[in-house]
């Protein structure tokens, strides 16, 4: 049989969705070129933003078609929205030719469930409320060689008061270090130059286990073979003075640091109970800097959260106009049921979080502008993914501090290290030119 996946959401769940081909492929089925050849679709959500789940109902509500054409086609859904209390009932209801239903605690069970689905003919639901101990036998079907992501721990017990995560992934657990470091050191007997380690609050990591963050980046930085190694994602509130020191002193742990600040304002940093002030947030950027010569340090900032005033939302501003992020990933809050956020007072209304938005990203660009214009001259190594989506004559790829570079080139150089002299900084990207054959 042949199957088809779409995925929603963050890099945990597009490695979720390297799970489940691994699970699919395992059973014997292939990689469909498109949905309409597939026997199985199998859609991965995510429930972080309004706009996520209503492209998941507008992608259920168009497959109607291709189930009435194939009754025989099988259509699972799975991840982070079905875990929300009443969401599962809610598809079941709206879209009764779907065919299985499970959630995040439950995705091993895929194989089980379709074997179930075969026999019976019955459409499942399958969602469990808690979340059970790590499985490490899953199989993995990576879509990369190269770059891979490596996940070291589930879930989160920050709750922050506007997300929906720690309700749909469960109390943060950890893997053992010993199968983190076995896994990556097959990685790198295969040939991947880059891992990325995947936690919702990797800093956190180890906690019962008396091996913490930094003891696992100082283990993975001895493993040959493995050139690059960045994370996903780091609250500041646990990123400690020892966590820069072994990054500072590794030659492996790229020098690109992505700390979601959120607001630049105390009071909504206490309503969002993100656990730190901005005085602590610019005192962390600050050692990273002294520590780190030529860090770049990127971040989340939501604009529109409830209770934010104006004068809140300078502060944002002032605090980004003192850290001068490379870039900022802006959006504007929106409730999620289930969350304290939903049901505070002070709703901001939608003209103002539009206005403020805006005004934020004009900002921001200004400085990612200039940031990438400071390069200009210097030679940098990237690692390189491929050919560039809007020219084949270029090819394009990431330097240590996570940015895109296009660079001309018809040599066949795909996976190597390449040193690339910069050109020009653009506003997303930078462009240069292949000074020398790398590794």
């Amino acid at each position: 049989m042949q199957y088809w996946l779409e995925t929603f959401g963050c890099q945990m769940n597009e490695h979720d969705s390297e799970l489940i081909a691994g699970f699919l492929e395992e059973m014997g089925c292939w990689l469909a070129v498109s949905p309409n050849n597939a026997d199985i679709i199998i859609i991965n959500t995510c429930c972080v933003r309004n706009t996520a789940e209503n492209k998941v109902y507008g992608l259920l509500g168009r497959l109607r078609r291709l189930k009435t054409e194939n009754p025989q086609l099988i259509i699972g859904v799975c991840g982070c929205m079905t875990q929300q209390q009443g969401v599962a009932e809610k598809i079941k209801r709206r879209f009764p030719y779907v065919d299985i239903i499970l959630g995040t605690h439950n995705l091993q069970r895929l194989p089980v469930l379709l074997r179930e689905l075969f026999d019976t003919g019955e459409p499942i639901v399958e969602v469990w409320a808690k979340e059970k101990e790590i499985n490490e036998l899953s199989p993995i079907k990576r879509k990369d060689g190269i770059k891979v992501w490596v996940t070291i721990m589930y879930g989160c017990s920050n709750y922050c008061t506007y997300c929906i995560v720690p309700y749909v992934r469960g109390r943060e657990r950890s893997r053992r270090p010993e199968e983190i470091i076995a896994e990556v050191k097959r990685l790198g007997q295969e040939g991947c130059k880059e891992v990325t380690l995947l936690g919702q609050n990797v800093n956190s990591y180890g906690k019962g286990l008396d091996f913490d963050f930094a003891d696992l980046l100082t283990a993975l930085n001895k493993i040959e073979g493995i050139e690059r190694i960045r994370y996903l994602t780091s609250h500041p509130r646990d990123f400690s003075n020892r966590l820069i020191k072994v990054i500072a002193v590794s030659q492996k742990v790229c020098e690109h640091f992505h700390l979601p600040v959120q607001s630049g304002s105390n009071h909504v940093l206490h309503l969002m109970n993100r656990g730190y002030s901005r005085e602590e947030y610019l005192r962390l950027t600050e050692k990273i800097r002294k520590s780190i010569p030529g860090a770049c340090i990127t971040t989340d900032i939501m604009v529109g959260f409830p209770g934010e005033t104006d004068d809140d939302f300078k502060d944002t501003l002032d605090l980004v106009q003192q850290v001068r992020f490379d870039s900022a990933y802006t959006f504007i809050y929106n409730k999620r049921t289930g969350t304290p956020a939903a049901d505070m007072p002070d709703q901001v209304p939608e003209a103002v979080k539009k206005e403020r938005i805006e005004t934020l990203i004009a900002i921001q660009n200004d400085i990612s502008l200039e940031k990438n214009k400071a390069v200009e001259g210097q030679v940098h190594e990237v690692l390189v993914e491929g050919e560039s989506k809007s020219d084949p004559a270029f090819l394009c790829g990431r330097n240590r501090c996570n940015k895109m570079v296009i660079f001309p080139s018809d040599k066949n150089i795909m996976g190597s290290m390449q040193m690339i002299k910069i050109t020009n900084g653009q506003l997303t990207h930078l462009k240069g030119i292949l000074l020398c054959s790398g590794k």
